[in-house]
């Protein structure tokens, strides 16, 4: 799916949200329990040496969001069965794989309020761990009855390191279509959202449209997630984020907040901040914040996630009314206030 500022339907602003996370994840509560005591006892198949850094990768797994998705997605239109376990593993795993290559690219030390992976082994370590980890979830797309899932999971692989390519042919790169912005981060982030969520009604025996609404839920709502953690990076504190903050900059990647003040700035504003990215000086990290706090860039970006949760909402009309359905809406709602506490 394609996606444009155009196409992104306006967003309700007066949605109550749950109170907290624990909250939007009841439904699946004893689902994702299981999922976490088998996602650890997942390192003990490594070799003994490999183990200590795998299981030092498969701890630092937050909320279990995108497990979560499995769970409500599966729950929303069925039951929930030991596949839907297998498969929430393996999108976690999926995602902690990239974490650790993210952290190598980016030069970070803290993730989740501990140091990295490459920053407590090195990088030579740490790029083989998450090619364990990737190699692993693949062999367990296998065990699947269905060839069908196990090629949609390696396919979403594929495009989940196609869009970190992407991303990273196009650091320092400041003359950025949105469009072109939005097509990296459905590969990079949304896609395994939609993944998570097509494979749980699928493996519950959701009707094909019912699987095409759910993955489309899933596909806006990464899209708005990832703007999100675009805005994080910026806006955010590190207590917030539990990573360390301005890697983007630091980086040269161009989120959405850059793209929308560069999309307003005059040459010369334009001229100054590029120049600032690009002899990048972390001194520099609230000079950049109050251009792009001055321009709108965070009130724009607000308000482009406000519109995908929108739209990803709209998607779950087909899904029968329940509980697990509530949640996923819960959900985005829970995104919206997550999203409404950047800047303050």
């Amino acid at each position: 799916m394609a996606v444009s500022p155009t196409n992104i339907r306006e967003a309700s602003r007066d949605t109550p949200g749950p109170s907290g996370w624990e909250d939007v994840i009841a439904p699946v509560r004893p689902f994702l329990q299981t999922v976490s005591e088998q996602l650890a006892a997942q390192a003990d198949t490594f070799d003994p040496e490999v183990a200590t850094f795998a299981r030092y990768a498969l701890d630092n797994r937050g909320k279990q969001l995108r497990p979560a998705l499995v769970g409500l997605a599966g729950s929303s239109v069925g039951s929930l069965g030991d596949q839907h376990v297998n498969m929430a593993i393996i999108v976690e795993m999926i995602h902690l794989a990239t974490l650790v290559h993210d952290d190598i690219m980016d030069e970070a030390t803290i993730r989740r309020r501990r140091p990295t992976l490459a920053a407590q082994w090195g990088n030579e370590v740490a790029v083989l761990v998450g090619d364990c980890l990737f190699a692993h979830a693949l062999g367990l797309a296998t065990q699947f009855d269905s060839i069908e899932i196990s090629q949609r999971i390696a396919t979403a692989a594929r495009k989940v390191c196609s869009g970190e390519i992407l991303q990273t042919l196009r650091r320092q790169r400041w003359k950025v279509s949105r469009a072109e912005y939005l097509h990296v981060i459905e590969l990079k982030t949304a896609e395994l959202f939609a993944l998570a969520c097509e494979m749980g009604g699928r493996l519950a025996q959701g009707s094909p449209q019912e699987q095409e609404a759910l993955a489309q839920h899933g596909r806006l709502l990464g899209i708005a997630y990832q703007i999100y953690d675009d805005c994080l990076d910026l806006f955010g504190t590190e207590g917030m984020a539990g990573k360390s903050l301005g890697t983007d900059l630091a980086t040269g990647k161009l989120t959405l907040p850059l793209l929308i003040f560069l999309e307003r700035a005059t040459p010369a504003e334009s001229a100054e901040l590029t120049g600032w990215l690009e002899r990048w000086d972390p001194a520099r990290f609230s000079d950049v914040r109050a251009r792009l706090e001055g321009c709108g860039a965070l009130a724009g970006s607000i308000a482009v996630i406000q519109n995908c949760l929108a739209e990803g909402n709209a998607h779950l009309s087909s899904i029968p009314a329940g509980p697990s359905r509530d949640a996923l809406i819960d959900l985005s709602a829970f995104l919206a206030q997550q999203t409404a506490a950047l800047g303050g």
